[in-house]
This record gives structure tokens, sequence and C-alpha cells, in this order.
């Protein structure tokens, strides 16, 4: 577990290392529904824990084509997920970001539906991840709506 966690963790602060919300994002006209700062960190701290551990119960299944391609797909949408803060904040391009954030969404499914084949529970972990990425999603794409020039 601790590897998949070391994993995850280095994603997750590769990401962070694109910057967060400065005065070009404060500038943006953002969505009336949009959580306050706050709710964020709490959040994808349990993401990143439920992502972990989802990814070490598939590996920690018996060896077979199908926990090899669900170990393929966990670790794209693990590079999905660090790409997307360098998308949207780092190069301030929220299109961009829109993309990728919708690339994440199919490997996530495309992992869950992978996951299920090997350990039902590693699937499961995920659902709320999933939920959380589709709600980011919209957000997302409201700030490309709302911003466009």
């Amino acid at each position: 577990m601790t590897g998949f966690g070391a994993v995850t963790v280095t994603a997750a602060a590769l990401g962070r290392l694109a910057g967060g919300p400065g005065d070009w994002y404060k500038g943006l006209r953002r969505p009336w529904f949009q959580p306050p700062a706050w709710v964020f960190a709490p959040v994808w701290t349990a993401l990143y824990a439920m992502i972990a551990a989802s990814g070490y119960r598939v590996w920690s299944a018996p060896s077979s084509p199908q926990r090899t391609r669900a170990l393929s797909l966990w670790a794209t949408q693990l590079g999905l997920n660090a790409a997307w803060p360098w998308l949207f904040f780092g190069r301030k391009d929220p299109r961009a970001a829109l993309v990728d954030i919708g690339l994440l969404r199919l490997s996530i499914g495309a992992y869950t539906d992978a996951a299920e084949d090997v350990d039902e529970a590693a699937a499961w972990l995920m659902v709320p991840y999933r939920g959380w990425v589709s709600f980011a999603s919209v957000l997302n794409a409201e700030i490309v709506r709302l911003n466009a020039s």
C-alpha cells in the first residue's frame, strides 16, 4: 500500500506544483455553485486515499491480463489527474483543462470497469472520485463558458 500511496501523493504534489488559484483565477467569472476554496483540500485528500487503496487492491490480486489492463488504466487516470492543474492553473488554459478532465472522466470509468473484473471493492472505491470529477467537469465547462471572449 505504501507504494501506491507514494505514487498517488507524488501525482497530487506534481499537480500542486503547477500553482493554485492566484490573481488570474480570482479574475475569472465562476459559477454560483462552485464550492468554497476550503472544501477542495479535504475532498481531494480523501479521494487520493481511495485512489491509492483501489490501485493497491487491484495490484494485490493474482496476476492476470485483466489486472495488467486495470493497472495500466489506473496509471493513465492518475497521469491525467496530475495534468489538469498544469493546464488550468499553470498554463491558464481552461479549455485545454476541459479536454483533459473529459479524458480523465473517461479513464476513471474505464479503470473502474476494468477493476471490477479484478476486485469489486477496488471499483467501488472509485465511485466518489468519479462523482467529484464529473462535478469538476461541469465547473470547468462553466468557467470556459462564462469567460468566453
